[in-house]
């Protein structure tokens, strides 16, 4: 089990060690008791009893049975009551829409997975609303226990209006107001994300790191992010826009982008550009019916099932999209000295197989400090639907975790 952030015995951080004590718990898994707590926290005694006395009248956690660890009185386990706290997540993709229900221990209750309407933000909204009913009605879950509704969407976004700003893919979204739309729509709080930022949520939520853990999140969507964790906490900027690579240069002879430069991960390492590589290379056919999301997710599909199958052409287009991945990445972790990179993402676990094999390879031989250490690189452990996860996390995390920020929420505070 990882090393719990510790709590602090100043007066006036109730809420803090509120949220310590509640995550020292939640990653117990099997509970802890007071005795253990106050060692994991290094919170008083006095402290752990009476944070404890006022969670389990609150009913996020329960007392589930005593232990004898050797002399003395046997100790009173605590553990999380999961379904105390409920949050939702939902992920706006061009291609898709991932709707999430979790309980406050992070496990998903049901999901839900729709093709995004078309580009229309009126029909994306109602259908994200109808997506989020069916899930509430569905699990027949008390309505006044959900927390909120998280939104992982593509930047950039103005946070403080809670507006999505020309997504690329979502042609229509020019200062879409999302986050009091949707509240306004299914009468919950919503919170905003960016969706890169969001997938950093999720993996730090659901993962077993230390407390000062320090990660490069690489994000395979429909276009290509990053996210950043820095000592335990997702920075997220001063706008809450980080992580925009696109227009970074991974291949000086590569195709023109729009800002006029060429090679830049916009135009070599998203899905779309490789599935434009096959096809000028004669390993897709040439005979698109469009550049649209759902059309491009078909293509990359083909790819790497080809791929898969042992067509040594189609593998060389994922490898050289390994190759262009791995100069973004070792361009940025190079700079930021992070403790391991994880990848994920709605396109990643297609790539997985390649990218896994080929990454740690090309990364050790363009480190900055291969003398020194090996950069760790895996998979999210949460899958393809990590941005939804790691939406309906940001609404736990202010719950529950003492790393979270204020939340920017549209509809009221959460509870």
């Amino acid at each position: 089990m990882s090393v719990l952030r510790r709590g602090t015995n100043l007066p006036r951080m109730g809420d803090f060690n509120q949220s310590v004590i509640l995550e020292a718990i939640r990653r117990s898994g099997e509970g802890f008791s007071r005795i253990e707590l106050v060692e994991a926290t290094g919170l008083s005694a006095q402290t752990v009893t009476n944070i404890t006395r006022r969670l389990l009248d609150e009913g996020l956690i329960e007392e589930a049975g005593r232990t004898i660890n050797g002399p003395g009185k046997p100790r009173t386990t605590l553990r999380l009551v999961p379904r105390s706290r409920l949050s939702l997540g939902v992920h706006l993709d061009p291609a898709v829409t991932t709707t999430v229900l979790l309980d406050l221990s992070g496990a998903v209750i049901a999901r839900s997975i729709r093709r995004t309407p078309a580009n229309d933000p009126l029909h994306v909204i109602a259908a994200m609303a109808e997506a989020i009913e069916g899930l509430i009605v569905r699990s027949g879950v008390a309505r006044d226990a959900i927390a909120g509704v998280g939104v992982a969407a593509p930047g950039p976004l103005d946070a403080e209006r809670g507006t999505v700003i020309d997504p690329p893919k979502l042609h229509q979204w020019h200062r879409v107001p999302l986050r009091s739309a949707l509240a306004d729509a299914v009468g919950l709080p919503v919170a905003l994300e960016k969706d890169t930022t969001a997938a950093a949520f999720a993996e730090i939520w659901t993962g077993d790191d230390p407390p000062d853990v320090s990660l490069l999140f690489v994000y395979l969507g429909t276009g290509i992010g990053t996210a950043l964790v820095l000592d335990g906490d997702v920075v997220r900027g001063r706008s809450r826009n980080v992580g925009e690579v696109g227009h970074i240069i991974v291949d000086p002879d590569g195709p023109l982008c729009g800002c006029g430069k060429r090679g830049c991960v916009e135009v070599v390492c998203t899905p779309q550009a490789i599935v434009e590589r096959a096809e000028r290379a004669g390993v897709l056919a040439d005979d698109r019916v469009g550049s649209d999301a759902e059309s491009v997710d078909e293509r990359f599909g083909q790819l790497c099932e080809r791929a898969r199958r042992g067509d040594a052409a189609a593998l060389g287009v994922l490898v050289r999209a390994a190759e262009h991945l791995s100069v973004l990445i070792s361009a940025l972790t190079n700079m930021l000295d992070v403790d391991r990179v994880v990848l994920g993402g709605p396109f990643w676990e297609r790539v997985a197989w390649v990218h896994l094999r080929e990454l740690p390879v090309l990364l050790d031989r363009q480190s900055a400090t291969r003398a020194v250490r090996v950069l760790p690189v895996a998979g999210s452990v949460v899958g393809d639907d990590v941005g939804a996860v790691g939406a309906a996390c940001v609404i736990l995390a202010d719950v529950l975790s003492p790393r979270a920020s204020t939340l920017l929420l549209e509809g009221g505070a959460t509870a």
